[in-house]
């Protein structure tokens, strides 16, 4: 795979335990050549937790890609008039962003970065991760995977014994989700197990 010449906006939403799997992936969007553009929304700039303090993970995205984190509207706005990205990936999305983005509310960074990337009909990768994929927000999922320029990271059940509800990406796809984006078409197949090797 070569990034070289794409820049991929990346918007982390308030999955916090999902942020250890996803920062890997930021990294390898670097190294494969792509300059990558971090938005955080409000609950990831500001909230700490049991999985880390919002200044940690602040640091670490800093460290990853060289670039302050963006965490404003007025900071993505442009990214619209100014058809900046290539892609803009939201990892993790939680049920939350789902929600709002079906409902086109942008009421924070992650979610106007995603608007001004869809005024252009460029495309937009949702990494999900919510507990209610199959509960209330499976109305919200079904409209976004029917909606043009919205690509999906595959994704599955991830404890369907104890969250039977619950559906969470292969965030370890998402690189290879980005450029399939980028060339008009989702990567396949789209509905895996989650909690097994993809490798048999």
């Amino acid at each position: 795979m070569n990034f070289q010449g794409y820049t991929i906006g990346f918007g982390l939403t308030g999955s916090h335990c999902t942020h250890d799997e996803v920062l890997p992936q930021m990294k390898r969007l670097v190294s494969l050549g792509a300059e990558v553009i971090p938005i955080i929304s409000h609950t990831v700039a500001t909230v700490d937790s049991r999985f880390g303090t919002a200044e940690d993970w602040r640091r670490k995205i800093e460290d990853i890609t060289g670039r302050t984190p963006l965490m404003t509207v007025p900071e993505v706005e442009p990214f619209g008039p100014k058809q900046t990205l290539d892609c803009m990936l939201i990892a993790p999305c939680t049920g939350n962003t789902l929600s709002r983005l079906t409902n086109a509310m942008t009421d924070g960074p992650v979610l106007m970065a995603a608007k001004a990337q869809m005024r252009n009909h460029r495309p937009v990768v949702l990494a999900i991760s919510t507990n209610d994929a199959l509960g209330l927000n499976a109305i919200n999922l079904a409209r976004l995977l029917a909606a043009k320029d919205i690509y999906f990271v595959p994704f599955g059940q991830d404890a369907p014994e104890k969250k039977p509800k619950s559906m969470v990406a292969r965030m370890e796809l998402i690189p290879e989700t980005c450029l399939a984006a980028i060339e008009g078409r989702q990567l396949q197949p789209l509905i895996v197990e989650k909690y097994r090797d993809l490798a048999k």
